[in-house]
């Protein structure tokens, strides 16, 4: 015999439920996702939290003529799962299946593509906007966390939202339990009662009634506020014009519907309070929501263990453990961080040095102008930010920073392919957009111990100084336990040619050396680590480009305008004209699916490296006598 879920194809077949259904299907709906993520890996506690909230939204909303816009959307695999998609869960976040985020092109329940935060108010603001423009009569939902809220792009959204007379529902899941849970029958029929039309009409009555006297207007209005504020926290959301509902239960089906059946008959922008909980039903991922937050592959009976081997040190580990050393060492140094603690590898800064750690919340604008007004007062900063979230930062990394000198260290973590997470957090555009803003260097090391030294020069650079480095771990290489520097903006060679001048030579960016090692060895072609993007060093492309007849940049970015543009700039300015072969990721966005496997997908790993090189340039790899052209 079928289970409920398994009737539900669409959200047409949720609504056939009687109301007395739900509590079983959530039940069984928070089952399959405990299961299904168990298999796959990938986003657990924020799921397990929004699965009586996504059975609502859909019960309630006519899905996707209503449109749901879910804030990151790292918390939507209830959603995906109700909306047709359960068969394919599987497949989630591997090569050609399911995104782990909303996708436009992957379902028409997916109103709008979102992975980054704060962005739901925004677009379900244009999409009600337009809905009225149209004359279409439908709603539009924005889910957003409390984290999210954090910032600025979301109150800037809500700003706007209090005085565009559009029929926009926001709801904050507040899972973060920084307000306690509301129980009982009193919290559940003041919910309805304030949702409710006879509430509204009568608020609005009484305004229209006591404006002719503004004494008694004042009073009556101080009043509601007063008497509101005992039970919630209304008084923010309601001076940006929104009706504020809430906080209710976000687990209790029984106060979420009809209070968002009041809702959805309402005109004008609502706003519900509604208090969830992370890891719900998973007792191992209530207990620890972050440690659950994004698990590999485990037993749901058992829970997350330990590996039977150590893991090599990943990047980040290597950053987190460089950072405490040389704040031990310099008392200016501070730490910065736009809400990825974790993920940034600062847990262990915060517990040793707490008065010099800073995590800003989801707002990547702000910290880079808090660091940079920090280092205008002597101080040392560095912030630990991923690659594809200092894009969020841009303006003021330009006008805030570089353009006053100010010296800080940017940590790039996650930068190049990411793997599971796609498109919306590979750091592939950082090189290309770092290079051009003036007094920014950057740095990409190849290994971890070279990390850990490049992170030390960049330390002591007087200007802005980006340190790019990618997801997990490296090589293997082991890490020196001292803070020694490496020249700043030189590269070195690791590799000679064995037949002398003349072939190919390799420059490498990064990680990417030591697959372009393993290609060169079967090329008999120089290999080059250059370590910096910017500053180039030129003294050592020049002498490549004298001694070789041809040159292959090798980089785990974007192409255009990445490192291999630097150097055919460098070789324009000096007036060189030399075949170079430009490796890196191509003008597309890079989906999802094991990071190995993507690379070799883009040519970048060594047999992909290899086959390039023979394609474009033939049997130079193996012969050939030095060759340059010197023009003007």
């Amino acid at each position: 015999m079928a289970t409920l879920l398994e009737t539900i194809h669409s959200p047409a077949d949720l609504r056939r439920l009687a109301r007395g259904q739900l509590p079983q299907l959530a039940d069984e709906l928070r089952a399959f996702v405990l299961d299904s993520v168990s298999r796959t890996g990938g986003h657990l506690s924020s799921n397990l939290g929004t699965v009586e909230l996504t059975i609502a939204l859909h019960y309630v909303y006519n899905t996707p003529e209503d449109r749901l816009v879910w804030d990151v959307g790292h918390q939507t695999y209830p959603h995906k799962i109700l909306t047709g998609r359960r068969e394919r869960m599987p497949t989630l976040r591997q090569l050609g299946g399911l995104s782990g985020f909303p996708r436009r092109d992957e379902s028409e329940y997916d109103t709008f593509g979102t992975a980054h935060s704060s962005t739901s108010i925004s677009a379900a603001l244009g999409m009600a906007v337009a809905a009225k423009q149209k004359g279409e009569d439908r709603k539009s939902v924005a889910i957003i966390g409390d984290g999210a809220m954090t910032a600025g792009m979301a109150f800037e959204a809500l700003n706007n939202a209090g005085v565009a007379d559009s029929d926009l529902l926001v709801i904050l899941n507040d899972n973060d339990m920084s307000i306690s849970p509301p129980v009982g029958a009193l919290n559940r029929y003041l919910a309805q009662l304030m949702s409710g039309q006879f509430y509204s009409a009568a608020k609005n009555v009484g305004k229209n009634v006591l404006k002719v006297a503004p004494p008694l207007f004042e009073l009556a209005k101080r009043l509601e506020e007063q008497a509101k504020g005992m039970v919630v926290p209304a008084t923010l959301f309601e001076k940006f014009g929104f009706n504020y509902i809430g906080p209710i239960d976000g687990h209790d089906l029984d106060s979420l519907v009809p209070t968002l059946e009041n809702i959805r008959q309402l005109k004008g922008p609502q706003f519900l309070h509604v208090v969830t909980k992370k890891g719900q039903g998973y007792k191992l991922a209530e207990a620890d929501p972050v440690a659950y937050h994004g698990p590999g592959k485990f037993d749901p009976k058992v829970g997350l263990t330990a590996p039977a081997t150590p893991p090599k040190k990943t990047f980040t580990q290597v950053f987190g453990q460089w950072l405490c050393d040389m704040a031990a060492r310099d008392e200016r140094l501070v730490g910065i961080t736009p809400a990825m603690r974790e993920g940034s590898g600062l847990v262990e800064f915060e517990k040793r040095f707490p008065a010099r750690y800073f995590d800003v919340g989801i707002a990547e604008q702000h910290a880079l102008t808090f660091a940079a007004g920090l280092a205008c007062e002597g101080l040392k900063p560095v912030v630990a930010i991923y690659s594809t979230f200092l894009q969020r930062a841009y303006d003021q990394l330009i006008h805030d920073v570089a353009l006053q000198k100010l010296p800080m260290v940017l940590a790039l973590d996650r930068a190049g392919l990411v793997g599971a997470d796609g498109a919306t957090h590979a750091g592939a555009y950082d090189i290309a957009f770092l290079r051009c803003i003036p007094n920014v260097s950057v740095a990409c090391p190849a290994d971890e111990n070279e990390c850990r030294q490049l992170l030390t020069t960049a330390f002591g650079q007087d200007h802005t100084v980006a340190v790019r480095y990618p997801r997990g771990a490296g090589v293997g290489v082991e890490t020196q336990p001292g803070l020694e520097p490496l020249p700043f903006g030189k590269g070195e060679v690791r590799r000679r040619r064995a037949a002398g001048q003349g072939g190919i030579a390799i420059l490498a960016f990064g990680t990417l050396l030591h697959p372009s090692l393993q290609a060169a060895g079967k090329l008999d072609a120089t290999v080059a680590n250059m370590r910096w993007a910017k500053p180039l060093d030129t003294a050592l492309l020049l002498e490549l480009a004298q001694s070789h007849e041809a040159l292959v940049t090798v980089e785990e970015g974007c192409v255009m305008g990445g490192a291999g543009s630097a150097v055919l700039e460098a070789l324009q300015a000096a007036g060189i004209v030399k075949p170079v072969l430009q490796l890196g990721l191509p003008d597309v966005f890079i989906e999802h699916g094991d990071p190995a496997k993507l690379l070799s997908l883009q040519g970048l790993d060594a047999a992909g490296i290899e086959s390039s090189v023979r394609d474009r340039f033939g049997e130079l790899a193996s012969r050939g006598t030095p060759s340059l052209k010197v023009v003007g």
